[in-house]
């Protein structure tokens, strides 16, 4: 199905109709979203999974309203083997099989061609090409998709509707846990035995690429760990705008 079609575009109604079932749904459990977005868009649904916590409860929510949802994971090829363990444990616990969606270079090819690691000089960069542009191609052809984003995260998410317009991605974004906590989520994680991964009791609660992620200190944001050192918060995939990246060479230092 990905790659098929055109690019939907939403008329005037259509973004107020989102607004009002957003409006709606603020209050709804995240399986009431989820039952609203497969009834609307599937099969023409999709998500996107770091396999955070959260990506991991919807995983586990989707196992029982519709598996079929198709689910992929941005493979940069500098993921940490734990992330990769845990999606075969997801698999053997839900038998969904998030597909591994992978650049066209290979990180040897990659680097090779830009004279070494491109996350040491241009964090932006490195994100943009390796996540950004490989969802914006796995996207093509679906009506709508699903985020585990919350929005107290960070202030790049404190405003996320449940559902909105994606404009950088051209299509509905669904956020069934915008409005959950922290505790909420690993509440769900606990009582219902949901697999997560192990990196997240060793100091990791925001796990990405191992290069650019460290463990957080006491009374640190959750996200401090991702690419500390840079200013940089976000890999560009839930920003608002699409900014492509700076040109090189932008030095954020060695991480």
């Amino acid at each position: 199905m990905a790659g098929e079609g055109v690019v939907f575009s939403p008329t005037e109604d259509q973004l107020r109709r989102l607004q009002e079932v957003s409006t709606i749904l603020e209050e709804a459990p995240a399986e009431v979203i989820l039952r609203w977005a497969i009834d609307t868009f599937f099969p023409k649904l999709t998500m996107a999974t770091a396999f955070g916590p959260e990506g991991c409860v919807i995983l586990s929510i989707l196992a029982r309203l519709e598996p079929r949802v198709h689910v992929f994971n941005l493979d940069t090829g500098y993921q940490f083997k734990e992330t990769l363990e845990l999606r075969d444990r997801i698999a053997r616990k839900y038998g969904i099989e998030v597909e591994l969606a992978r650049p066209d270079l290979s990180v040897e090819e990659y680097e090779r061609q830009n004279g070494g690691p491109v996350y040491k000089t241009n964090p932006d960069r490195c994100c943009y090409e390796r996540k950004v542009l490989v969802l914006k191609r796995k996207v093509v052809g679906y009506r709508a998709w699903i985020s585990g984003i919350r929005r107290d995260q960070s202030p790049h998410r404190a405003n996320a509707p449940i559902v909105g317009w994606d404009k950088k991605f051209g299509l509905v974004k669904i956020n069934p846990l915008a409005r959950w906590t922290k505790n909420e989520v690993w509440k769900r994680i606990l009582a219902e035995d949901i697999p997560y991964n192990p990196l997240h009791d060793q100091g990791y609660p925001s796990i990405g690429c191992w290069p650019c992620t460290r463990p957080v200190l006491f009374g640190e944001d959750e996200r401090a760990g991702r690419w500390s050192g840079t200013g940089k918060t976000e890999c560009g995939l839930h920003l608002a705008d699409d900014q492509p990246p700076p040109p090189p060479p932008t030095t954020y230092g060695n991480l």
